[in-house]
């Protein structure tokens, strides 16, 4: 007797046994128990998802002895004959191989007669969307309105080349991906009764390599399976499929991550010298990044990351100390170099330059972080008892100014020297003291100092002007001014904004640049030799 593949000894007998498509399972074995089976059935979905495995099991429940049923027995002789595919009630049709309009139309006699002994006569129809625009056409009377005894089941895996006529005529269940998660333990369950020792992470590997399609999880495992007699390691499921390690994207992120890109450019380059896709690595790589970012910013149980239990405590553990921003930050540079990688002709180089360009950027610093650094400093500043004349006394001396220093402190001392010694020793006292007040004086002017008064000129926009003119600030500068010159002091702001001095240099500009073209000799020879006057002037 010949070999039976994994994915035919383990096909689905009953709804209970079909994975991830409960959606689909729960809503057929209510129609059942209902009595409210459409005539027309369409499933729609990825390969390898189980469309044709829950079409026989729906033809089985409609025509086995104790149905309809939610469960068929597997036992009658309706149920054997389509378990084996030898039911002569049961149609099993390929769409891609009799699609011409004249199959269709000896399909449409036949469902005249009754079926020989099964309660309904099931036509099942794979890759339906093969069939050609006449054939669909053929069918369209038929499926609206068949006799009582027949019942359609299409399968498709494009049912978007349907046209609406059919469609609006089907009741259409849509099949999804099956998570790697699910077809782990499937593959688990499979290796447990058929003796086969294999490691947990090589199923996993297995499962994520059979991109959401169950057969093709269980035909790589065949191929595996059959490569070696005993124990089936990591290392060799890798071999036979040729595929990356998962422990290598965890490497180059833990690189990444600790800012290694001599580590980094040594496992690039292992990678390439044992022959590996340069490309899909990219591809891997940008889905490993995304999910070490939802990791880190959703619930560790989170839906959302498509991968074994084991791996997705070990993203938990890589991301722990990282933050969010960096992050992000990395994966929005790798996803969108990757059009670079993909029409790369050196993809090795081009993915090598991603990192160093990478490396070069600084990580962004969350602005949680930010703003409690901030309130650390300004808490610090606050809580530091130092006297203005010492403050006074090092920003003098930084100037090497040492001589003013007892000026300073003198109880009415001579300022009119020296204007702009005095306000930056001033300035660097509001600095010290209120950092947010002398960022709006760092263009201010002191215009003029007297024993009893203190003029400060305010350049320069709108903002920073109605900053230092509240009665806030205008009390603390009078306060510091009070205490640096050891006396009371009347101040006085005057303001001067920006705006202004680009207008008046602006129309200065104009004016100049209109006279200089009035005096210009071409113009004065045009004037004169055409006997005319000039009305305006514009400068572009």
């Amino acid at each position: 007797m010949s070999y039976l593949v994994l994915a035919r000894k383990y096909r689905p007998q009953t709804f209970d046994q079909v994975i991830s498509q409960d959606h689909v399972t729960q809503t057929l074995t209510n129609a059942i128990s209902a009595g409210r089976v459409a005539h027309a059935i369409l499933l729609s979905g990825p390969r390898g998802t189980g469309k044709t495995t829950v079409a026989r099991i729906l033809a089985k429940a409609m025509n086995c002895k104790n149905g309809p049923t939610r469960t068929p027995c597997n036992d009658c002789r309706s149920c054997r004959e389509i378990t084996s595919g030898s039911a002569v009630d049961v149609f099993e049709i390929d769409g891609a191989s009799n699609n011409s309009v004249d199959q269709i139309r000896d399909l449409r006699e036949n469902v005249k007669y009754m079926p020989a002994h099964s309660r309904t006569k099931i036509y099942i129809i794979d890759e339906v969307h093969m069939l050609s625009i006449a054939a669909f056409n053929a069918l369209l009377k038929t499926l609206e309105e068949p006799p009582s005894h027949v019942m359609f089941i299409f399968a498709t895996t494009e049912p978007h080349k349907i046209p609406i006529t059919i469609l609006s005529r089907c009741q259409r269940h849509d099949f999804r991906r099956i998570d790697v998660e699910s077809i782990s333990k499937q593959m688990e369950r499979i290796c447990a009764k058929e003796g086969i020792d294999i490691a947990i992470e090589s199923l996993g590997l297995i499962a994520r390599e059979a991109g959401g399609s169950m057969r093709d999880a269980q035909s790589l495992l065949d191929q595996v399976t059959s490569s070696t007699g005993g124990k089936i390691t990591q290392e060799h499921a890798i071999d036979i499929l040729g595929v990356i390690d998962r422990k290598i994207l965890f490497d180059i992120s833990g690189a990444v991550i600790r800012r290694d890109i001599h580590a980094l450019l040594d496992i690039l380059d292992g990678i390439y010298d044992h022959g590996h896709d340069m490309k899909k690595l990219y591809t891997e790589l940008v889905e490993h990044f995304r999910n070490l970012l939802v990791v880190k910013m959703v619930a560790r149980d989170s839906k959302l990351v498509d991968a074994p239990g084991h791996e997705i405590d070990q993203i938990h553990d890589q991301v722990k100390e990282v933050s969010p921003a960096y992050l992000t930050q990395v994966f929005d540079i790798l996803f969108k170099e990757e059009a670079a990688i993909r029409f790369s002709s050196q993809p090795k180089l081009a993915l090598e330059m991603i990192f160093i360009r990478l490396f070069q950027v600084k990580p962004a610093l969350p602005i949680d972080e930010l703003i409690e650094k901030l309130d650390d400093l300004r808490k610090n500043i606050s809580e530091t008892p130092e006297r203005y004349e010492d403050t006074e006394r090092r920003a003098v001396e930084s100037t090497g100014a040492a001589e003013t220093v007892k000026s300073f402190t003198q109880p009415r001392p001579d300022h009119g020297k020296d204007l702009d010694r005095v306000w930056k020793s001033l300035f660097s006292v509001l600095s010290e003291k209120h950092p947010s007040l002398a960022a709006n004086l760092k263009n201010a002017t002191l215009t003029k100092l007297t024993d009893q008064s203190i003029e400060i000129e305010v350049n320069g926009n709108g903002f920073n002007i109605n900053i230092v003119r509240r009665s806030e600030s205008v009390d603390i500068i009078k306060k510091v001014c009070n205490e640096f010159f050891g006396e009371k002091m009347e101040l006085v702001i005057k303001t001067k904004t920006v705006e202004e001095d680009k207008s008046r240099q602006k129309k200065t500009g104009a004016g100049r640049s209109k006279q200089e073209a009035l005096n210009h000799p071409l113009v004065a020879d045009a004037v004169e030799i055409f006997n005319g006057r000039v009305v305006d002037v514009k400068i572009l």
